[in-house]
C-alpha cells in the first residue's frame, strides 16, 4: 500500500480542532489583519505595529490562515488572496467581516454546543430556536448581512426584468435588511414595495430605504407572514432565505397564502442554499441543513425538485432553478 492509499486520521483530527480555524479568522477579523496587510504591513513586525499585537501572535495566526487558504506567504511576508482582499480588507464595498457577529452569535452558535440531542429529536432543543416570535438574532442579521446578500440581489433584481420600468407591486416577505425589495426599487422607478418582518427588524430595512432614496416607495408591514394579512394583486413575491426555517406542510400553508395574493401572472422570487438530488454537493448548500437542524424546529435545506413539489402543491404552475455564483440559487415560480 502506497502513503498516498494508507488510513491516515489526518480528517479526524482537523475536524475536531476545527473550531481553532473558526477562533483564527474571528481573531484576525477583530484584529484588522487583512486591512493592516493591505495596507501594506506585510511583515509580523509591521502587521503587529499596525493591529496593536505581539509579533509572535501575529506570525502564528497569519501561519495559520496561510493553511487556510486567506493568506499568502513569500519569505517572511503575508500577502492576501484575491477573495480576501475583496471579502476581508475593511476598506472594499464588499467586505463582510461583519458577518462574524452574526454567524458566531450565541444565538446560533449555541446550537451546536451540544448537537446529539438535536440529532436525536430532528431538531433544536432550544425551543423554537431562532423560530421564536420577534427573536433578537433577526435585528443582528439585518445589519450584519449587507455586504453578503448585496450581488444576490442585483442578480434577482435584473432576472426579474426590474429594469423594465414596469408597474410593479412587489411583496417582500422576512425582508430584514430590506436589500431585495430596495434593490429592485432602485432599479425599477415604477415599483412599490411592501417589507414584512418583525417591527424592530423592519427598522434596519427602513434605514436602507433612506439609504438608497427610495423610502417613498418602500412600505413597512410588520408582523408574522402567517398571521398578517398580505393584501393582494402583488406582480412579484420575494422569499429569500425564509422557507428553509419549516417542514414542507407548514412551507406549503405559506405559499397558498402567497399564491393567493399573487396576480393571475405574478411571480414568486425564492432565494435558498439548494443542494443536488444526491444532497451531499455542492458543499456548501449541502452543509446548510446542519445550520436549520441545530437552530430550528423543523428547517432543512431542500432540492429543487423537493420546493417544486411545494410550489406545485399550493398551485403554482410551474418552477424554473436559476443557480447564482456562490452558495445559492433562485427558483422562481409562476401562479
Amino acid at each position: 500500500m502506497s502513503p498516498a492509499t494508507m488510513p491516515s486520521p489526518e480528517l479526524f483530527f482537523s475536524t475536531l480542532n476545527a473550531y481553532q480555524s473558526t477562533a483564527v479568522l474571528r481573531s484576525a477579523v477583530e484584529l484588522e489583519i487583512f486591512t493592516a496587510i493591505a495596507e501594506g504591513n506585510t511583515t509580523p513586525r509591521a502587521i503587529a505595529d499596525r493591529v496593536k499585537a505581539s509579533e509572535k501572535g501575529v506570525r502564528v495566526i497569519c501561519d495559520y490562515l496561510v493553511v487556510l487558504g486567506f493568506l499568502t506567504k513569500n519569505d517572511n511576508a503575508y500577502g492576501l488572496t484575491q477573495d480576501s482582499a475583496i471579502f476581508l480588507d475593511k476598506r472594499s464595498p464588499a467586505y463582510m467581516g461583519g458577518i462574524t457577529s452574526f454567524i458566531l452569535s450565541p444565538a446560533l452558535k449555541d446550537n451546536f454546543a451540544d448537537l446529539t440531542p438535536a440529532v436525536r429529536k430532528g431538531g433544536t432543543v432550544a425551543g423554537q430556536g431562532t423560530m421564536e416570535p420577534d427573536h433578537p438574532v433577526w435585528r443582528e442579521f439585518a445589519r450584519a448581512m449587507v455586504p453578503l446578500v448585496a450581488m444576490p440581489a442585483e442578480m434577482i433584481a435584473k432576472l426579474l426584468g426590474s429594469e423594465s420600468g414596469a408597474s410593479w407591486k412587489v411583496l417582500d416577505i422576512a425582508a430584514g435588511h430590506g436589500i431585495f425589495g430596495i434593490t429592485i426599487a432602485r432599479q425599477n422607478p415604477n415599483a412599490q414595495i411592501t417589507a414584512l418582518d418583525w417591527g424592530a427588524v423592519l427598522d434596519v430595512a427602513k434605514e436602507n430605504a433612506q439609504k438608497a432614496g427610495v423610502a417613498d416607495r418602500v412600505k413597512m408591514l410588520p408582523g408574522s407572514a402567517f398571521e398578517v394579512e398580505f393584501g393582494a394583486g402583488y406582480d412579484i413575491v420575494l422569499l429569500t432565505n425564509f422557507l428553509h426555517h419549516f417542514d414542507a406542510p407548514t412551507c406549503e400553508t405559506l405559499l397558498r397564502k402567497v399564491n393567493a395574493a399573487l396576480k393571475p401572472v405574478g411571480r414568486v422570487a425564492t432565494l435558498e442554499f439548494i443542494p443536488n438530488e444526491d444532497r451531499v454537493s455542492p458543499p456548501i448548500a449541502a452543509m446548510f441543513s446542519l445550520m436549520m437542524l441545530g437552530s430550528t424546529e423543523h428547517g432543512d435545506a431542500y432540492t429543487f425538485s423537493e420546493l417544486e413539489r411545494m410550489f406545485a402543491n399550493a398551485g403554482f404552475s410551474r418552477s424554473e432553478l436559476h443557480p447564482l455564483p456562490g452558495p445559492q440559487s433562485v427558483v422562481v415560480s409562476y401562479k
